[in-house]
């Protein structure tokens, strides 16, 4: 049976209907109260009628193929909104796929919140073979900020206030919130089901830094000879755009973007480092990293990336990440804007000198870099097979027409090659793999940007990271949704070129026709052989409005393996054909 129909009760066979609710509708109406206007999900037991109810409220239920690509979707659309996106899955192995999203929404720090149905306790506790038995709550646990189970309808709410309060506050995060599927379906007085619900207040309120950290934290950049502004993508999710900027030129500090913050300055601005990032880390003495962490993509703060005698500022709203990888001298606590607003008032007097030799050795590199950089993006112009460059440089021309167009990325080559080629103007309009380079978000996020905002939304895709969540562009076509997926297709992972050592296909080797793919579910497809032709099809795309796929056929040799970070590949000893 499903209680579709009557979607203020949920009961419409019961004796008094009006009198009675039941947990399902108790879970729709907490997500409402809480301003909840998107779900992500795959539906099936036991959530199926959370989607139907969700959609007869008046909230839009978007449907997927693969619970990751739902959870990916929920994610990016907490990163774009500031408040956690929803990703409904069923039970077991459908949280599982979702719990992969969700840890990597934990990691990058971005608000979710994944909702599953799961078995009951007193099966899965003795073991007894329930369909799809699991022990959700602990499987989740050491892979997200914080995980509940509510085991009572009348605790509903208290769970969903808890999950969001969580997922929001200081550092963001994901949430897993178990609901077994007895919960859902328990019936209660509809009076006491209104009265355990509630809007969360103030989930994430501002954190002033303390003024003594402030001024040690101008101190240091005051006395630098070569600062250093680097933001991350905590920078673009606090949406403190105009401290931020306002920080920047009136101190004159130039500044490096992290891929997920480009566009809080344009990319052409005259203090950003962009093209002159080995130069700025290499040699930069003061460093103050905004919404970004020493990990991995800024090499720890070690050298040789950096100079060992660096010394570092750090903005954070976690006090827990200071001191993560060097030791951070001025660590300013606190919310981004809070943060930004209060360095730019007490560095009015002008405290921080303007750095002018500093930044014109930058501009001088970055001047060097963009020459070597034209002769690369010409030869590619008119280079057959097309390169990677060739039909990167043709999307990059055509989005500089289409300025609110948003922008996902992921590949190996197809991401490093698109983040240096392709500009950006416009803060949180890029998205891509993010932290922990995972591949596969290419979908879910250009699902979730087109939903969240209503805008165009380009795609550019390895062909190996599409096969991830390509199936995903039938929910494209399903929804009708303005979004353009430009797969790079060199036939392989990194590269097509490999020779194989056996009667198989190299392990690297891929093949597929993507635009027949999307032709199948109703979509526009293109296949592109060159620059013109990614151009051209781009534009009649975008002027559509509709779901779209371009092929760009790429030549098989062009790549590198593993992209820009092939140090971290293992090489063996030459494998030889047998």
């Amino acid at each position: 049976m499903t209680n579709a129909s009557v979607p203020e009760t949920g009961l419409g066979d019961a004796d008094d209907p009006a009198a009675l609710t039941d947990g399902i509708h108790l879970v729709i109406e907490a997500l409402r109260r809480n301003g909840v206007k998107n779900v992500y999900g795959v539906v099936g037991i036991p959530i199926t009628d959370l989607a139907r109810v969700a959609q007869a409220s008046g909230m839009r239920y978007i449907g997927f193929r693969h619970e990751s690509d739902a959870g990916h979707a929920a994610a990016a659309a907490g990163f774009l909104t500031k408040r956690p996106g929803i990703c409904l899955t069923v039970s077991a192995p459908g949280f599982l796929n979702g719990l992969v999203a969700l840890a990597n929404a934990t990691t990058n720090c971005f608000p979710m919140v994944q909702i599953s149905g799961s078995s009951e306790r007193h099966l899965v506790d003795l073991q007894r073979g329930d369909y799809e038995e699991m022990d959700q709550l602990a499987a989740a646990k050491p892979f997200v900020k914080a995980a509940y189970r509510v085991h009572r309808a009348e605790d509903i709410g208290r769970g969903v206030a808890r999950a969001i309060r969580t997922a929001v506050s200081g550092r963001p995060g994901g949430v897993y919130l178990d609901i077994p599927a007895a919960v859902l379906g328990e019936v209660i007085d509809k009076e006491q089901g209104a009265a355990s619900l509630w809007e969360v207040v103030d989930p994430a309120p501002r954190q002033l830094p303390e003024p003594a950290a402030v001024d040690r934290a101008i101190d240091l950049l005051a006395g630098a000879e070569r600062p250093l502004v680097v933001l991350g993508k905590g920078a673009a999710y606090a949406q403190a755009d105009d401290q931020i900027r306002e920080f920047v030129e009136t101190t004159g500090v130039p500044y490096l973007p992290m891929s997920m913050a480009k566009g809080l300055l344009p990319d052409d601005h005259p203090q950003s480092a962009a093209t002159a990032r080995s130069l700025a880390l290499r040699r930069a003495d003061v460093v103050m990293l905004v919404g970004a962490r020493l990990n991995w993509l800024l090499g720890h703060g070690e050298a040789p990336q950096w100079d060992p005698s660096a010394t570092f500022i750090q903005v954070d709203i976690a006090a827990t990440e200071m001191d993560s990888n060097q030791p951070i001298a001025a660590p300013l606590v606190g919310d981004v804007a809070s943060v930004m607003e209060a360095l730019v008032e007490r560095s009015k007097p002008g405290r921080i000198p303007a750095a002018q030799e500093w930044r014109e050795e930058l501009a001088a590199r970055s001047a060097q870099n963009a020459v070597k950089m034209a002769k690369r993006l010409q030869a590619a112009k008119t280079a057959h097979p097309m390169k990677f460059l060739g039909a990167l440089q043709a999307i990059r021309d055509v989005l500089g027409d289409h300025p609110r167009a948003y922008v996902v990325n992921e590949g190996a080559n197809a991401l490093d090659l698109a983040r240096n080629t392709i500009g950006m103007r416009t803060p949180r309009h890029r998205l891509d793999s993010g932290t922990w380079g995972v591949m596969g978000i290419g979908m879910g996020y250009a699902i979730a940007a087109a939903v969240e905002t209503g805008d165009p939304v380009v795609a550019i895709e390895g062909d190996s990271a599409f096969g991830f969540s390509g199936m995903e562009i039938e929910a494209v076509c399903r929804y009708n949704l303005p979004v353009v997926t430009v797969v790079l297709n060199n036939s392989g992972v990194y590269r097509g070129d490999e020779a194989s050592t056996s009667a198989d296909p190299a392990p690297t080797a891929l093949k597929a026709r993507h635009d027949l793919m999307i032709q199948a579910f109703g979509g526009k497809g293109y296949q592109a052989t060159t620059p013109d032709e990614v151009a051209t099809a781009l534009r009649e795309a975008l002027a559509s409005g509709a779901p779209a796929l371009i092929d760009c056929v790429i030549d098989p040799s062009d790549g590198t393996e593993s992209g820009n970070i092939a140090h971290l590949n293992p090489k063996g000893i030459t494998v030889q054909r047998p």
